[in-house]
C-alpha cells in the first residue's frame, strides 16, 4: 500500500508507524535477531509501515535490504526504506530504486543525509528536493520527506527551511515525517505555517520516547529542538537513574501523543531506537492496538 492510500484511511485511531536502523557491530547477527524480537512485540499495535534508515552513500545498504526483506517476509508489515543522496550518484540511485522496486516496495523516504565529516560531498544532488524529483521520474514509488518543526539545524532560518520543504512537496512528496520534538506547540505552529504555504500532504509527527540521559543529550546535540524547562529539570535531576528517566519519558510521550490526537493528528511515527518497551507502553496507555 502506498503512502497516499495509507493516510487516506478513515480510522478513529491514529495510523502508527515505526523507524528502525540496521544494528552496528553486530557479531553473529545477534543484534539483528534482537531487533526482530522487538518488532514482533510492536506488531501487536498494527503499524501501517516500518521505516528503515540508510547511511550516507549507502554505507549500510546491504543490511538495510536484508532488514526490508525480512520485514516483508516475517511480519507482513509494509517497509519503507530511507534513501540519502549525499556521496552517491544517479547511477547508484537508479540501481537502488530498481532493487527495492523488484522487492515489491511501494514507498521510500528521500533525504539529503548527513554530511561526511571529511567535507562537503554532494555528487549529483545537493538537496533532497532534487532526489525527490529524480525518484518520481525514474520509478513508481510514493515518496516521503523529512520536516523540521523547529527548523533544520543547518537552515538559514525557519522560513527558508519551510521553503525547502515546500519545494520537496512540489517535486512530488506524498507525506512528511517530522523530526522529534518535545514541545507540541512547535509542531502545531509548524503545521499552521505549512498550511499557509499550501503544503497539503499529511504531516506525521515524529515521537522519540526518552530512554536515558545519554540518549536525550545526544539528540539535543544533533538536532535543533526545544526541551521544555520542566522536562529538562527532570532529566538533569535523575540523570543517573535511567529507569526513572525511561518511565518519565513514557509518561511524557503519552501525554504528548494524547494532545496530538485530540488535535486531529492522523498518524504517529515512533523513533523506536530498535526497542519495543517504551513505544509499546505508550501505545498501551493510548489504547491503540
Amino acid at each position: 500500500m502506498n503512502l497516499k492510500d495509507i493516510y487516506k484511511k478513515n480510522t478513529k485511531k491514529p495510523i502508527i508507524s515505526y523507524e528502525i536502523f540496521p544494528p552496528k557491530d553486530d557479531i553473529n547477527n545477534q543484534k539483528l535477531e534482537n531487533l526482530f524480537f522487538e518488532l514482533k512485540i510492536l506488531k501487536k499495535y498494527n503499524p501501517a509501515l516500518i521505516s528503515v534508515t540508510y547511511g550516507a552513500g549507502g554505507s549500510n545498504r546491504n543490511k538495510s535490504i536484508e532488514i526490508i526483506k525480512r520485514i516483508k517476509n516475517e511480519t507482513s508489515i509494509t517497509p519503507m526504506p530511507h534513501f540519502t543522496c549525499v556521496s552517491t550518484d544517479k547511477a547508484n540511485i537508479k540501481s537502488y530504486l530498481n532493487e527495492i522496486e523488484s522487492l515489491g516496495i511501494k514507498n521510500i523516504l528521500a533525504l539529503r543525509g548527513d554530511m561526511p565529516t571529511t567535507g562537503e560531498v554532494f555528487n549529483d544532488f545537493k538537496h533532497a528536493s532534487e532526489l525527490v524529483e529524480f525518484i518520481k521520474s525514474e520509478s513508481s514509488l510514493s515518496v516521503a520527506v523529512a520536516g523540521y518543526p523547529e527548523g533544520h539545524a543547518e537552515a538559514e532560518s525557519i522560513q527558508k527551511d519551510l521553503e525547502y520543504l515546500k519545494n520537496k512537496v512540489d517535486k512530488g512528496a506524498d507525506a512528511i515525517y517530522t523530526q522529534l520534538f518535545f514541545n507540541n506547540e512547535c509542531f502545531f505552529n509548524f503545521v499552521e505555517k505549512c498550511t499557509a504555504m499550501n503544503i497539503n500532504v499529511p504531516i506525521i509527527p515524529g515521537i522519540m520516547p526518552i530512554i536515558s540521559y545519554k540518549s536525550i543529550q545526544k539528540m539535543i546535540s544533533l538536532c535543533n529542538i526545544d526541551v521544555p524547562q520542566k522536562l529538562a529539570d527532570v532529566i538533569d535531576k535523575y540523570k543517573d537513574n535511567n529507569d526513572y528517566i525511561q518511565q518519565y519519558g513514557i509518561e511524557y510521550s503519552t501525554k504528548q501523543c494524547q494532545e496530538l490526537i485530540e488535535n486531529g493528528i492522523g498518524g504517529l511515527h515512533f523513533y523506536t531506537l530498535n526497542k519495543s518497551d517504551s513505544t509499546s507502553q505508550i501505545l498501551e496507555n493510548l489504547n491503540i492496538g
